[in-house]
């Protein structure tokens, strides 16, 4: 395209996104001090309460994804189930106990998809290692012991291999079991727990989380040249696969029906707390830009299509099904959204797409000015929608000022306390603006 057509392409596009102003007012309005003020707050709440934690597997995943589906339909939205066939891992009973050289009781957390010890538990002394390299140079002094992991916390994405490899590494150099300091910041003697991967071929050994204090206590007890010895008990199983759903509810669009903008959180969560932050909040935020956007009876172009995943937890499992359903779809799929890194106070829209599709995601979050979000960040983030994204669809998340969501994040933290009424509508007004501009432009985005 010559440069002179791509300048007044730009200027059209940039006309047609700024006729929204209006619009995207009316929607900031009602969620934020309207008749939807604390709605997300109010329904995420009474979802929590009500059915708790939401493991996938568990008759309490089962009943979420019952509550939610009766709660969209009742909200008048079009909903359906999409059966999936998810992993089914369950905890048991657990406790861990520092022996050597005094008796102290270690709070614990097994990982999913962890093994559980044998009936007696399993007694070993307990080698203490900072990071795989002291694995690997000490590996002759693993044989047979508990395997300690006191790694420093650098970032999530960093850190979290830990967590995730921390048992097959210890299992190649004859570890018996492993204890990882848990995957967090910030510490009051709280473990956190999350999916872990064993590798094909290593033996599987039992692995759990152990609180950041607890690590490093048995970190300086190593550092004396103290023999530490530790008794840890786990019934943890695996369990044959079940069946579950992805909860879908719709807007459907008037002129472009087959054609989607998808909003999305999952409904999964771990099996300690409530699941409020990771992901309920998401989930919500999900359900109530579509809420937002019928009370106001608008009507999109194109169909706005919720998504409540199951089974995030263990991978993006629920997610991975849903596109290999609909990849054969995915020309018509315009914006892929995701809400799973907490929804604290929105300062961003995090993107991934082409540079043209870029350019009008710019002019799309100006239309947030009114909540003081206009950002529009690199790289959308989401295991769920990154299939999407992999094959070239345009993704968003949400940035939020999460410098918390780790210090709650997989542990018993994880409540409505870290939840914030205000901060929800703000970010229920920023996902239906995005969405419903999105979805009703002329154009599909740019790929």
């Amino acid at each position: 395209m010559a440069a002179g057509a791509h300048s007044f392409l730009m200027v059209r596009i940039a006309a047609e996104v700024a006729g929204y102003t209006d619009v995207a007012k009316r929607i900031i309005d009602l969620a934020v001090f309207g008749a939807a003020r604390n709605r997300s707050y109010t329904r995420l709440a009474d979802f929590t309460d009500t059915i708790g934690t939401r493991v996938s597997g568990s008759n309490n995943l089962d009943m979420g994804i019952k509550y939610m589906y009766n709660a969209m339909v009742k909200d008048g939205l079009d909903v359906h189930l999409e059966p999936v066939k998810i992993p089914h891992w369950v905890r048991g009973k657990e406790s861990a106990q520092m022996l050597l050289p005094r008796t102290k009781s270690l709070a614990v957390l097994g990982l999913g998809s962890s093994v559980g010890t044998p009936p007696e538990g399993i007694k070993a002394e307990v080698l203490v290692v900072q990071s795989f390299e002291e694995l690997k140079q000490r590996a002759s002094e693993a044989t047979g012991k508990i395997v300690v992991f006191n790694q420093p916390f650098v970032s999530y994405g960093k850190t979290v291999a830990y967590r995730a490899f921390g048992a097959s590494e210890a299992a190649k150099v004859g570890a018996v079991a492993t204890l990882i300091r848990s995957i967090t910041p910030f510490s009051i003697n709280s473990p956190h727990t999350g999916w872990q991967n064993y590798q094909d071929g290593v033996r599987r050994i039992p692995t759990a989380c152990i609180t950041v204090e607890d690590a490093e206590l048995m970190w300086r007890i190593a550092q004396r040249g103290q023999q530490i010895v530790v008794q840890l008990n786990m019934e943890a199983k695996t369990l044959p696969d079940v069946g579950s759903f992805n909860t879908v509810a719709e807007i459907r669009g008037w002129q472009h029906p087959n054609q989607v903008v998808v909003l999305s959180g999952h409904l999964d969560s771990w099996d300690v707390g409530q699941g409020a932050m990771d992901d309920g909040g998401g989930a919500m935020i999900s359900w109530e830009a579509l809420s937002l956007i019928k009370d106001l009876g608008l009507h999109p172009r194109r169909t706005l299509r919720t998504i409540l995943w199951t089974a995030e937890e263990q991978g993006g499992v629920g997610a991975q099904q849903y596109f290999s359903l609909h990849k054969g779809n995915m020309s018509n799929f315009d914006l892929v959204m995701e809400s799973d890194l907490g929804t604290f106070t929105p300062v961003a829209l995090q993107f991934t797409g082409s540079d043209a599709a870029r350019k009008v995601m710019e002019e799309v979050v100006k239309l947030l000015a009114p909540i003081n979000v206009t950002k529009l960040e690199d790289n959308g983030e989401g295991t769920d929608i990154s299939p999407w994204m992999k094959v070239g669809v345009p993704g968003a998340s949400l940035h939020t000022a999460d410098s918390r969501y780790f210090w709650f994040h997989h542990s018993e933290g994880d409540t409505m306390s870290v939840q914030d009424p205000g901060d929800m509508d703000l970010c229920s007004a920023a996902w239906a603006v995005v969405a419903y501009v999105v979805a009703d432009l002329q154009d599909m985005l740019p790929r």
